[in-house]
């Protein structure tokens, strides 16, 4: 069993982006807690050509069973479990590499929008039992997040993996808080990156308990 996770690096005014570090620590913790999965963890650029590149090429080199990306939603309150993803790139502020594309197609020849094929109810059910925050989300934004759950769904429609793809954000962690506030009207909500870090850990083990590979169901 290999799962895929990827991060984004920091873009804009935030110097510090929650998902790279969860990324990051993830292993570690997945080596414990995930016992039998071949974890495959890489920061994303903050970048529309360079994201594409480095994930497709991920994609095709590491053939995972599951791809979860993740990515900071400046605000949120909770952990959101995105549903789907559009076929659209519309770029509010400019990329890291200063490129903005307005109402374009990820891809011209795709469909309108997929649908996640993660667990998305049962991920949000365990995430609440557990004690952390966490809902459905109906919009993936447009911007790199939308584009990379997109691009990783396309990916698996078309080739057939990642057998279970989709996008979780995650908000400001506690630790980053103090570098943002001037931005904001009183404390930002956020969440600690050990929450992060165990959400992400939870959505596998619900992924992989609903994953059947041939006639075996895959469990932990």
């Amino acid at each position: 069993m290999k799962a895929l996770i990827t991060g984004f690096e920091p873009y804009g005014k935030y110097v510090e982006n929650p998902s790279e570090v969860v990324a990051r620590t993830l292993p570690e913790v997945a080596s414990r807690e995930l016992p039998g999965v071949e974890l495959v963890t890489a920061v994303l650029p903050v970048s529309f050509r360079r994201a594409k590149e480095r994930l497709l090429g991920l994609l095709r080199d590491e053939k995972p069973h599951i791809y979860l990306g993740i990515g900071l939603r400046p605000g949120a309150t909770h952990i959101a479990i995105e549903r789907v993803a559009i076929n659209l790139a519309d770029a509010r502020t400019p990329d890291n590499d200063g490129e903005q594309p307005i109402d374009e197609p990820i891809d011209p020849e795709g469909p309108a929008a997929y649908f996640s094929t993660l667990p998305v109810k049962s991920i949000v059910k365990e995430l609440r039992s557990k004690g952390i925050p966490a809902a459905l989300s109906n919009s993936a934004g447009t911007f790199l997040c939308n584009y990379v759950m997109y691009l990783g769904l396309n990916h698996s429609f078309r080739y057939g993996y990642p057998m279970k793809s989709g996008f979780i954000h995650v908000p400001f962690s506690q630790q980053q808080v103090n570098t943002v506030r001037s931005d904001w009207a009183g404390i930002p909500p956020s969440l600690t990156l050990d929450t992060m870090v165990k959400a992400v850990v939870i959505a596998l083990k619900v992924t992989i308990e609903r994953l059947s590979i041939g006639d075996e169901r895959i469990a932990l």
